[in-house]
């Protein structure tokens, strides 16, 4: 926090509460003494010297009025009683005053904080009948005690208020942390999910193109030249991917995080690069040519993407692989079928169908992936694109 930022104002009794109520012990005491002495000193029957010992100990257990409230208020009543039957003073210690403010303000019990003002009147009442009786000109003297009761528990009230806010306001900055940490765990996996696309992709298209350029090298060097070419091809785009992908993570470099994602546009691009690594493709794409939400373009991208290159490393010899896009009012459907007859791919196996799932599932689509009953393997996933769009 910055230290010009506003900060609310604390009084010495919030700063320095231990010296404040030894200083106010002092001033009640000094307040009690000038007040005694205007009574007339104490008569024989009571000796002045208890009257003294009970306005000393009575203002003196002002210093512990904040951690022992109830006690203390009940000492300064006690002592209050004993200086009016010493007729030293015509009323309670000055303490009491400050007592009935502090047991509103500090105690918790509710029921004892009452007990405490009405004890608190009836030791009053009777002062004002011993000395003289009870007058409507004391209705205003004897109205005090309860404001200063009450200001004492309005205070608590508010303060019970504000220490909710905070913990309230430290418990939702503490889910704001939690929903931020989230969301940085969401992105990084999201991340990771893309950079295992890519690099299965076009590792897996190295790795073909290297071994037809490994074994034509010796009968046809041209063709194994050419092969060789796609190989760089496939290693340079796989490159410039990845630092597309890693270039969210720079906020040094908006160039390369803006850079739009891959959709269903760059599909025939896709088709090409499978082709060159030996699988022939075909692609359809029925319905609305309309660009799609980006995680939805990205969505088919990659799940394309992925399935091809599963073809290309199980289908085997000969194989022939079709994808197929479907873009509905409500629905986007991606169908990506082979007849390849090589090694099982069972449905859920692998993190490749593994994280086409996921991208279905969190864009609140589905995506089935198994064998066909006449050979080969099939992959379709089902995303909602009105939520998206609305």
């Amino acid at each position: 926090m910055n230290s010009e930022e506003w900060k609310p104002f604390r009084g010495p009794f919030a700063r320095w509460p231990r010296i404040s109520d030894a200083i106010l012990a002092l001033v009640s005491f000094a307040l009690t003494i000038a007040m005694w002495s205007d009574a007339g000193g104490s008569n024989d029957d009571f000796p002045s010297f208890v009257t003294f010992v009970a306005i000393v100990v009575g203002n003196a257990s002002l210093y512990w009025r904040r951690r022992h409230p109830v006690r203390v208020h009940w000492i300064i009543l006690t002592a209050s009683a004993i200086a009016m039957l010493s007729n030293g003073l015509y009323g309670p210690i000055f303490g009491l005053a400050i007592s009935l403010y502090n047991i509103g303000r500090y105690a918790n019990d509710h029921r004892k904080c009452l007990i405490g003002l009405l004890v608190a009147y009836v030791l009053l009442i009777i002062g004002e009948i011993a000395h003289g009786g009870l007058s409507f000109n004391d209705l205003p003297e004897l109205f005090l005690p309860f404001v200063l009761w009450f200001l004492g528990r309005q205070l608590r009230a508010r303060g019970e208020y504000l220490r909710v806010l905070q913990e309230r306001a430290e418990q939702l900055e503490r889910e704001q942390q939690v929903e931020a940490e989230r969301a940085v765990s969401a992105e990084r996996t999201r991340i990771a999910r893309e950079m295992h696309d890519i690099v299965a992709h076009q590792v897996s298209l190295m790795t073909v193109q290297a071994g037809a350029a490994k074994m034509v090298a010796d009968t046809n060097p041209e063709a194994a030249t050419r092969a060789m070419a796609a190989v760089e091809d496939a290693g340079r785009q796989a490159l410039d991917e990845l630092r597309h992908v890693l270039g969210v993570l720079r906020q040094d470099n908006e160039s390369n995080g803006s850079r739009p994602q891959p959709g269903r546009v760059d599909l025939p691009r896709l088709v090409e690069e499978i082709g060159r690594a030996g699988l022939d493709v075909t692609l359809v794409h029925e319905g609305s040519e309309l660009r799609l939400p980006a995680r939805i373009e990205l969505a088919i991208y990659r799940i394309a993407q992925e399935a091809l290159t599963n073809v290309l490393k199980h289908a085997g010899p000969d194989a022939n692989a079709r994808v197929e896009v479907h873009t509905g009012q409500r629905v986007v459907t991606v169908e990506i079928e082979d007849n390849g007859a090589g090694s099982s791919r069972l449905a859920g196996s692998g993190h490749g169908i593994a994280g086409m799932r996921e991208r279905a599932l969190s864009l609140g689509g589905t995506l089935d992936a198994g064998p066909r009953a006449s050979g080969g393997f099939r992959v379709t996933a089902r995303i909602p694109i009105m939520e998206e769009m609305e």
